[in-house]
């Protein structure tokens, strides 16, 4: 039967559900009625809740089933190891007046059982050594995944620092530590994303004509986010990355992996695109006028409403590309099999020559 609680219980003992007064040591407080602290095994702690008192109280009791068991075992063991041979073999074994015969068969049997107790504990020996690795490799690599995942945060927290500085160069080695994160540490990948394309649209958004300047080429650290982002690792990712209205006038994007980008409303005049991979990428009304697109692959890519007049469309993939009231009327090296393999619409505009060819 349960030890009655006592009613003086200290406030603390109280809080955490544990009372004093179960045989003058602490108990956990379980349905009115306290257990004695001698069965909880050394589990009682102020400051554990009831249920990590309770789940300690079980493990402890199947360790002390654990200890009866073996000690049952090397119960069995020595009973067998003395009076085995002639539970097995008694109707010829004699216990008085053991002839020679009768003893080498005894200490066969018990040769043989000390030799199987020996392997026995050899193999239980060998089985917690490896348990005991294996907790110990499996702690050790917590601990380091603990440590290391504090030292990207830390590593992440500074790189933002330098990425909002006013000096290009501490920008450019913010963006620079964001991509050695983004490297290091799949599960930042994401994040690392995020931040590059949104830096990029805060420093480089696009603005009426009225107020654009000339451009000879990006500032020194948006080209270099660009690149980063050009060049990531090739991980899956639930998202587009966000460009949408960003002036990337001359920018330099060659080979860059940008599926599925968003960019539409982008003004990428003069960008350097050659091989770039675009694949499925969200152009709506973005003006690429005299853009080097050379081997770009467009392929599944929409481009309403783009502006592609002077775009250089040597070898340029248009598979699927959605080019509905395009204008492609002054583009550089389009041909008619480029645009078989593109979606037009009446309102798609190709060059003059293309335009004849067709109607004659």
């Amino acid at each position: 039967m349960p030890v009655p609680c006592s009613a003086a219980g200290s406030a603390q003992g109280q809080q955490h559900g544990v009372e004093q007064g179960c045989l003058g040591e602490a108990g956990p407080r379980k349905s009115g009625r306290c257990v004695p602290a001698c069965a909880v095994a050394g589990c009682h702690a102020y400051g554990q809740s009831s249920e990590d008192m309770l789940l300690c109280m079980k493990r402890s009791r199947t360790r002390a089933l654990l200890l009866a068991l073996l000690a049952a075992a090397f119960v069995g063991y020595i009973l067998l190891l003395w009076q085995g041979p002639w539970w097995l073999d008694g109707d010829r074994l004699r216990r008085r007046d053991l002839q020679p015969a009768d003893s080498v068969v005894i200490t066969g049997f018990r040769t043989t059982l000390v030799a199987l107790g020996a392997g026995a504990v050899a193999g239980a020996g060998l089985y917690y050594t490896d348990r005991t690795l294996r907790h110990t490799r499996d702690r050790d690599r917590e601990q380091a995944e603990i440590a290391r995942d504090g030292q990207v945060t830390a590593r992440y927290v500074e790189a933002i620092k330098l990425l909002a500085s006013k000096r290009t160069v501490e920008r450019l080695g913010g963006i620079y530590a964001l991509e050695r994160i983004m490297r290091d540490s799949a599960k930042d990948h994401l994040t690392v994303v995020e931040v590059l394309a949104a830096f990029v649209r805060d420093q480089v958004p696009v603005v009426p004509d009225a107020e654009l300047s000339p451009r000879v080429q990006l500032e020194e650290s948006v080209q270099a986010a660009l690149t980063v982002l050009g060049r990531r690792p090739p991980v899956e990712e639930p998202f587009r990355i966000d460009l949408r209205r960003t002036d990337l006038r001359g920018a330099h994007l060659q080979d860059a992996r940008l599926e599925r980008a968003r960019l539409a409303g982008a003004r990428l005049e003069g960008a350097n695109l050659i091989g770039a991979h675009l694949g499925e990428a969200w152009l709506r009304e973005t003006r690429l006028g005299g853009a080097w697109l050379d081997r770009a692959h467009l392929e599944g890519a929409y481009l309403r409403g783009a502006d592609l007049r002077g775009a250089i469309l040597r070898g340029t993939h248009l598979k699927g590309t959605r080019l509905f009231n395009a204008d492609l009327s002054t583009a550089v090296g389009l041909t008619p099999d480029q645009v078989g393999e593109a979606v037009l619409d009446v309102e798609t505009k190709l060059p003059p020559a293309m335009v004849s060819n067709d109607s004659s």
